[in-house]
């Protein structure tokens, strides 16, 4: 079993066609692939316009249908926190992710450069990473109500410089307080491990760090398995290494999507 159901295309700020992630998921041994362009954010470069939005939609509706006997396509969006879809159709499925935080009515993305993240830890919480880390999850926490929501992305996207722990101690309390709140007001949604900061260079390890992930497993939280694809080539990075670190956690099985919903699919189908 072979699945992933984070993954970018030339619609948003991804490298590939769609046509050539579904091409390179087969030759890849991919079973099941879902795509998920960010959906549109005003002002936001890396989104998708409301133009290319509807492209994105015909464009996998049709290939579902062409490749229907080759592989399971899904309909996919990851949705900003800031800019809420209430309405599912005509998506399969929404990653509810958060790229952007506001402070006094300006926003910056948290994920662009380690320089703008010194910026915000700096300027906007007076040098505090905790201050930080508290108004993210807040914010991440929101989709707890939100239904339409079916995966939660990258849970500690802010980390995404901090793998040296110059930002703060991943055992730091008060930012794992915060962390933990986060995974216990979320545990009906599904989180996933996200490989794609390893892929881009900007780590060694996936989302989450390992002793959140350890944590999911003690609170029951489902799991699946995604490589936040912009690059074709990156489908399946770190995919196996990635699955040792979720079995050596305990996880006996990760969610699956299928034709009718969700399903629990035992671990050891993925090796």
């Amino acid at each position: 079993m072979r699945q992933n159901l984070h993954t970018h295309s030339t619609y948003c700020d991804g490298k590939n066609s769609i046509r050539d992630m579904i091409e390179t998921a087969i030759e890849k041994k991919f079973d099941i692939l879902g795509f998920s362009g960010h959906g549109y954010m005003p002002l936001d470069n890396c989104s998708m316009s409301v133009e290319n939005t509807r492209k994105y939609i015909a464009e996998v509706t049709a290939m579902k249908e062409e490749y229907k006997d080759r592989l399971t396509i899904f309909l996919g969006v990851e949705q900003d926190v800031l800019n809420r879809v209430m309405v599912k159709e005509p998506f399969d499925f929404i990653i509810g992710s958060c790229h952007e935080m506001i402070h006094e009515g300006q926003i910056l993305p948290i994920d662009y450069n380690r320089g703008i993240m010194e910026f915000m830890t700096d300027v906007w919480y007076g040098g505090d990473f905790r201050v930080l880390a508290k108004e993210y999850y807040t914010m991440i926490r929101k989709m707890k109500e939100w239904d339409e929501v079916d995966i939660v992305g990258h849970l500690d996207l802010i980390t995404k410089y901090n793998e040296d722990e110059s930002f703060i101690s991943f055992t730091d309390p008060a930012y794992i307080k915060e962390a933990c709140d986060t995974v216990d007001a979320l545990k009906d949604k599904i989180f996933e491990v996200n490989t794609g900061a390893i892929a881009r260079g900007y780590r060694k390890t996936p989302y989450p760090h390992i002793s959140l992930l350890k944590y999911m497993k003690e609170k029951d939280v489902r799991i699946c398995l995604n490589s936040d694809c912009h690059n074709m080539d990156d489908l399946d990075c770190f995919y196996n290494e990635s699955l040792e670190m979720i079995r050596a956690c305990g996880f006996k099985s990760m969610s699956v999507l299928g034709e009718d919903w969700f399903y629990e699919e035992d671990i050891d189908s993925f090796f």
